[in-house]
């Protein structure tokens, strides 16, 4: 996800101009909602399948095993763009995100759900960076923020649509229909952009530029790895094996990650560091609360599924309004605009705390999270586009894989580490509302942390 370079790097001379691009805008815009829609809709339905499936003691795992994935995919088809342009890498990543459609939709417990999610992961994962070498290779620099903009605003009509829709699939269909039925549209949407990619390729210099690059595949498996083992002793309840897991995950996770990653990410080093750092800090604390919001809203509050999408609606709209905000004030300075974002999405946080007591109403969660969103809307989009000034001609796959790469961590470690405060709530008499209220102070720290991290936030001249 990011913006930035020109349009020299098509293979066809560029009559593929207002009209290509156009074709090109609503494919990736497309190919966004897709993922939108399936992530938003699975945290409406999940309660039901983890009731339905009792597995509630994998309810932060299905998540975030989600995210892991991505990364594989995220870093492969990042590089094979970058060889040899976005076309074919595409392509397999729809596939494998189609059979782990049919995988979750058939899958007799929570395990198979989990598998199926993971080859969602990997395919949906593939995304974002083939997004990113689009927009770095078509569009001139003065017109990417428009566009980064049309792209983040792919989240927005899914994600108000999505849950609503997804609780009353749920309740009328099964929750299985919640994966089935977005078969056809994403057919209908491989269609769509492999047809407007059409003679997109890389260049000559793009490709020798990537032929001397080693596969960085291998460490993001092994960060995967990493990342799992972590998790996975998080939620042991064996404590040796616990001790063991976490040990073993953190041997795996931080060698690959720095070779993954900008040197001096955990410091917030000035320029792409600190993006990159403010990109995970925002995800996590954000997506950590816009996941477990609907499990509150079930377990807490007794919400039918179609209430517990509605809780998070509102944060979805914000957050496109403060995209197109953020596009309309490009003038003013990345990190004020990231610092902003932080600050809202703290307040958000604060805000929606509330709902892990029965006696709050939905509707003042409903609007006390859409700070959230609109804080998410303020940063993300000013921070694709710092980073797109930072991918030279031949890495821009790479960068935009370190962007996603950031997103996919951040959700994940929350995803991992609120979940285990689930499964830990799940199998002994530690109250539910203080697993989530655990999660959510993680949340606000980190925040916190991101307000810091901005300062160094700044946009490659």
């Amino acid at each position: 996800m990011a913006p930035r370079c020109i349009v020299t790097q098509l293979s066809a001379p560029v009559t593929e101009t207002s009209h290509r691009r156009r074709a090109l805008a609503i494919g990736l815009v497309s190919s966004t909602s897709l993922v939108a829609f399936e992530t938003t809709s699975l945290l409406t339905a999940l309660p039901t399948i983890a009731d339905d499936l009792v597995g509630d003691s994998l309810y932060g795992a299905t998540l975030s095993a989600y995210m892991l994935a991505s990364i594989v995919g995220l870093v492969s088809a990042g590089e094979r763009a970058d060889r040899s342009g976005p076309r074919a890498p595409f392509v397999v990543c729809i596939a494998i995100f189609l059979f782990g459609l049919v995988v979750a939709s058939l899958a007799p417990s929570m395990t198979l759900v989990l598998v199926g999610r993971i080859l969602q992961g990997v395919g949906a994962g593939g995304i974002a960076p083939i997004t990113f070498v689009i927009i770095k290779r078509v569009w001139p620099e003065d017109q990417r923020s428009r566009i980064f903009a049309w792209v983040s605003a792919g989240w927005v009509l899914p994600s108000l649509i999505a849950p609503g829709l997804a609780g009353y699939v749920t309740r009328a269909f099964g929750w299985r229909w919640v994966f089935i039925g977005i078969a056809p549209i994403a057919l209908a949407t491989a269609v769509l952009s492999v047809s407007a990619m059409g003679s997109l390729r890389s260049t000559d210099e793009s490709k020798a530029h990537a032929q001397t690059q080693k596969s960085r595949l291998p460490q993001a498996i092994l960060l995967t790895a990493g990342v799992a083992f972590f998790i996975a002793g998080l939620q042991t309840k064996f404590v040796l094996l616990a001790i063991a897991f976490i040990g073993l995950g953190l041997i795996l996770a931080i060698p690959n990650f720095n070779k993954l990653m900008p040197p001096d990410i955990w410091r917030a080093k000035r320029g792409l560091s600190a993006i990159l750092a403010c990109r995970m800090l925002a995800t996590a604390a954000f997506l950590s609360i816009d996941s477990f919001v609907p499990l509150a809203a079930d377990r807490i509050h007794g919400a039918s599924a179609t209430i517990q999408g509605f809780v998070i609606i509102g944060a979805a709209l914000t957050w496109s309004l403060g995209s197109a905000l953020s596009t309309r004030r490009s003038h003013i300075p990345v990190a004020r605009s990231a610092a902003t974002g932080f600050a809202l999405i703290l307040f958000g946080i604060f805000a929606i705390a509330p709902v892990l007591s029965p006696n709050w109403p939905l509707l003042a969660t409903f609007l006390a999270w859409c700070f959230g969103g609109f804080g998410m809307g303020l940063l993300f989009v000013p921070t694709s586009v710092a980073a797109t000034a930072y991918a030279d001609n031949g890495n821009e796959g790479q960068i935009g894989g370190q962007l996603t790469l950031a997103d996919s961590l951040g959700f994940a470690l929350m995803g991992g580490i609120g979940g285990a405060t689930v499964a830990v709530s799940d199998r002994t008499d530690w109250p539910l509302s203080h697993a989530l209220g655990t999660n959510f102070l993680i949340a606000a720290i980190l925040a916190a942390l991101g307000i810091v991290a901005s300062r160094g936030v700044a946009q490659r001249t």
